[in-house]
């Protein structure tokens, strides 16, 4: 077998998990099964823990959770919201929120969507993020992007969607006036171990009160 072998049989691989998500994306979505919901109604699931908490900085109302987006990265990012995952070796999963921001961002890289850790590190993720300056082509001039992907946006509200399966992971979006799925970008995953489910926002500004509103949080089998 050629040197190049392995690095084309990788291509393949993913390319037919591709097509494989693709399909699933066309389908009805009663083929989908919710395993898992909080509408965020008067208070958090039992399920929740929170990495870094900081009591003062996070509310629920009118069925949503809000967050401030505090300073800090993906490494010390607090107030993230934190679920065991789904065993993404028995099937996929759609893991699933809606993201609206009270306050234009103004900071470089402040986002706010999913995240998945893999071992206690983010492995993969799909945000909603300001990116200034703008450092990838766009036509619409604006500076806020879902990101990985870099697809410039405008709407203030966008749903998000992180498809899982065993060995890759999909980044979708859509708006309130569209509702079938766009893919920004793909992945593969690493080997599945001690998997959680995030919901955060990090990359606020020091001097800047900055809230996130979090919709309608869903984890959806999909066969």
């Amino acid at each position: 077998m050629s040197p190049k072998a392995p690095h084309l049989w990788g291509f393949l691989f993913v390319y037919v998990i591709f097509v494989r998500f693709k399909c699933m994306q066309d389908k009805n979505s009663v083929n989908q099964k919710i395993i898992f919901e909080d509408n965020f109604e008067n208070k958090l699931n039992k399920n929740w823990s929170w990495l870094r908490e900081n009591k003062e900085y996070w509310r629920i109302q009118n069925n949503g959770l809000e967050i401030r987006v505090l300073p800090g990265d993906e490494n010390t990012v607090r107030n993230a919201l934190i679920l065991p995952a789904p065993d993404r070796n028995s099937g996929t999963y759609a893991i699933e929120i809606t993201v609206s921001n009270y306050t234009h961002p103004i900071q470089p890289y402040e986002q706010a969507g999913i995240t998945w850790y893999n071992d206690g590190k983010p492995v993969a993720k799909i945000v909603k993020e300001l990116i200034d300056p703008p450092n990838v082509p766009h036509k619409s001039g604006g500076n806020i992007f879902i990101f990985p992907g870099d697809v410039s946006i405008q709407q203030e509200k966008v749903r998000l969607r992180l498809l899982v399966s065993a060995h890759l992971w999909i980044a979708q979006y859509h708006f309130e006036n569209n509702l079938e799925f766009h893919t920004a970008a793909t992945g593969e995953l690493p080997l599945q171990n001690n998997d959680h489910v995030s919901i955060q926002c990090f990359h606020g500004p020091q001097n800047a009160e900055h809230w996130v509103r979090f919709e309608n949080f869903q984890i959806k089998y999909i066969p």
